[in-house]
């Protein structure tokens, strides 16, 4: 297999969680660019539906459904559509999460934090285990070749700003899991993690940009605020063949902190 057979995604079937926009749209459409159908998983139908149109637009198959992260359920129900339209899943993005401000810490309410917590860790967990299952299950049985689970934490999990204390528990809680699921699932299904920095998603958008790349030029290695696309290079890498040997593992995606 040469190098660049080695991200062919040719006969695969990738699921994105939060694929609709940023990141995770940038994720679904390299997949279908590398040969894979991709299922657009997000809260919002319609926009997942203008993303199932751009891979389509691709060759590709796509499978658009609403998903809201932290309901244990809603794992159970998008796996299930899932193995129903596709048969199979080869590749799983955990990338849906939020992070609501908050005035102060000790006016972090209870539902916040259990909405916090569930969307960014619970949820992950849920689809992990049942998909995670089904993949390692299809590896043994010979139906496909290796299976391949993506979380996507951040920088917050390491270094949480005043802003992000709750938000960073949780993705540090992403970071373990990781660990732990990679033990748990292998060697038939691979398990890394993605922890991004700073990206200009449109999230950015009510960022105060002139501060924003001030600081960046001062703490950021690179100086500056990573573009959506270059999140693409670490998701190919992670699911597909290039990394056979790559299990339980953090990759940082963040600019290079000082």
């Amino acid at each position: 297999m040469s190098a660049i057979d080695k991200f062919d995604m040719t006969g695969r079937v990738a699921v994105v969680t939060g694929g609709s926009r940023g990141l995770g749209r940038e994720m679904v459409l390299a997949f279908a660019e590398q040969g894979a159908d991709v299922v657009i998983a997000s809260r919002k139908i319609e926009n997942c539906e203008s993303v199932a149109r751009e891979v389509e637009a691709l060759g590709r198959q796509a499978l658009p459904i609403a998903y809201h992260a932290g309901d244990w359920d809603d794992s159970d129900r998008l796996a299930e559509a899932t193995y129903e339209r596709f048969g199979r899943c080869d590749v799983l993005v955990n990338n849906a999460g939020m992070s609501p401000l908050y005035p102060s810490v000790d006016a972090i309410s209870e539902a916040l934090y259990d909405k916090v917590l569930g969307v960014n860790l619970k949820g992950p967990f849920r689809l992990s285990a049942v998909i995670g299952t089904r993949m390692q299950a299809a590896v043994q049985a010979g139906t496909q070749g290796s299976g391949s689970i993506i979380f996507v934490s951040s920088i917050s999990s390491q270094r949480p700003s005043p802003q992000e204390v709750v938000y960073g528990a949780a993705k540090a809680g992403v970071n373990n899991l990781t660990y732990g699921l990679s033990r748990t699932l292998g060697p038939e299904v691979r398990v890394n993690c993605i922890v991004p920095g700073p990206f200009l998603t449109d999230i950015s958008k009510a960022w105060n940009l002139d501060e924003f790349n001030e600081s960046a030029r001062k703490t950021l290695a690179l100086g500056r605020g990573g573009e959506p696309d270059e999140i693409i290079g670490a998701a190919l890498y992670l699911a597909t063949d290039a990394s056979s040997y790559t299990t339980g593992t953090l990759i940082d995606v963040n600019g290079g902190p000082r």
